[in-house]
C-alpha cells in the first residue's frame, strides 16, 4: 500500500507579523502508526519515522511531481488567497464617515 502525503502551504501563525516561509509548498507524510505513551517517562512517542519528514518545494507543481514520481497517494490543499483592503489613517477623519468621532 503506497504512503499517503499531504501537500500544502504553511499559513502565517498568530504569533508572526510577517509572512516568511508561507510561499513554499510542503509535503508531509500522514501518520501510519498510532502514538503511544511511554510507560517509564510518560512521553508520547511513535514508531513511525516518516511523520518526522517534511519536504519543501518552491512550487505546487514540483511537490505534486515528487509525489507522482515516488508513487505516493497525495491530498492537495490549496490555500485561499489573502485579500488586503488598503486602509489609511486619514480615513478616520473623513467627512462622510458613518460613525461619529469620539475620543
Amino acid at each position: 500500500m503506497p504512503a499517503h502525503v499531504r501537500i500544502h502551504r504553511k499559513v502565517k501563525t498568530a504569533m508572526q507579523s510577517g509572512r516568511a516561509n508561507t510561499d513554499r509548498w510542503v509535503v508531509e507524510f500522514e501518520p501510519e502508526a498510532r502514538r503511544r505513551v511511554e510507560p517509564l517517562m510518560g512521553w508520547t512517542s511513535s514508531a513511525d519515522t516518516k511523520s518526522q519528514v517534511r519536504l519543501w518545494f518552491d512550487t505546487q507543481e514540483e511537490a505534486v511531481a515528487y509525489a507522482k514520481k515516488h508513487g505516493l497517494m497525495y491530498t492537495l490543499q490549496i490555500p485561499h488567497d489573502r485579500r488586503i483592503k488598503p486602509k489609511a489613517y486619514a480615513d478616520n477623519f473623513r467627512f462622510d464617515r458613518l460613525g461619529q468621532w469620539t475620543h
